[in-house]
């Protein structure tokens, strides 16, 4: 029996409405692009976000994606008179239809196979923070903050999985900071702790990030679809079970092209070229 591939339409077909998505050589760049505003959030921007992030499950000409914001900002989470105010009047299953929207956000970043980098400048806030962490790695210009705003405006920190991943990120004890209090996290408390895996000069951010996502993209990137798959789903397993689970994925790796092309190319004392299969 021919298995057939879930069709949809490949990222390059995608004309988004409420963010920038340009595709270069295998990599996406999503631009956050309300500058005036610090780019903050909508409705509309969230369900567009979600459903991008899920169609790259199914694209495999895209390797790695950079996230972005545009105007010196990266994002300054919901829009306060286009979420926040319309949110006050909303009734419980409306609430829960939001909440499970901006969560799916998250899942489908979690779920792509394509590692996500962030290129995190000036104020990254509130879900502009949560996007930040969701990504695999993220890179950051001098004088960013990033702060988890959600105690300032009334609600508890656990929002959009910010009590699941950030304590992964940077430990117990930092994230129920950030969260009990909403004070912002400096670039250089950020890379100290862990949340940022290099820092730049202001306005570096998207060179680095990018140059960084064009490393992933000439490396195995089959192998590394499987490592993001790993760090994923070992969240919820016990060590035993890891290490099986890893000798599974690990054999199913040199099956590929692309380790075969490896070792060709050591015996050969010449840089190997990966070709994603």
């Amino acid at each position: 029996m021919k298995l057939q591939k879930q069709v949809v339409a490949p990222l390059a077909d995608f004309r988004p409405d409420h963010f920038g998505l340009a595709i270069d050589e295998g990599i996406a760049t999503v631009t956050l692009n309300r500058p005036e505003k610090k780019n903050p959030l909508t409705f509309d921007s969230y369900a567009e976000l979600r459903d991008t992030f899920r169609a790259l499950r199914f694209d495999d000409q895209v390797t790695a994606v950079v996230i972005a914001g545009a105007g010196g900002n990266f994002s300054s989470g919901g829009d306060v008179f286009e979420i926040i105010e319309p949110l006050t009047r909303m009734n419980v299953p409306e609430l829960h239809a939001f909440t499970t929207m901006t969560g799916d956000l998250v899942k489908e970043m979690r779920a792509c196979p394509q590692p996500i980098v962030a290129a995190v400048e000036g104020v990254c806030a509130g879900a502009g923070a949560i996007i930040a962490m969701a990504s695999d790695m993220r890179v950051a210009g001098a004088g960013a903050k990033v702060a988890f705003l959600f105690n300032r405006v009334g609600l508890a920190g656990c929002d959009m999985g910010a009590c699941a991943i950030l304590p992964r990120i940077i430990g117990q004890g930092r994230t129920s900071e950030l969260l009990y209090t909403g004070r912002t996290m400096t670039a250089e408390e950020g890379e100290r702790w862990g949340f940022f895996n290099r820092l730049t000069e202001a306005g570096g951010a998207i060179e680095a990030a990018t140059d960084l996502a064009r490393t992933l993209n000439a490396g195995p990137t089959y192998a590394n679809s499987v490592t993001k798959r790993m760090l994923q789903m070992e969240w919820a397993m016990g060590i035993d079970e890891a290490i099986d689970a890893e000798a599974l994925a690990q054999a199913l790796c040199m099956k590929t092209g692309d380790f075969r092309r490896a070792f060709e190319a050591f015996a050969a004392k010449r840089k190997p070229v990966f070709e994603g299969n």
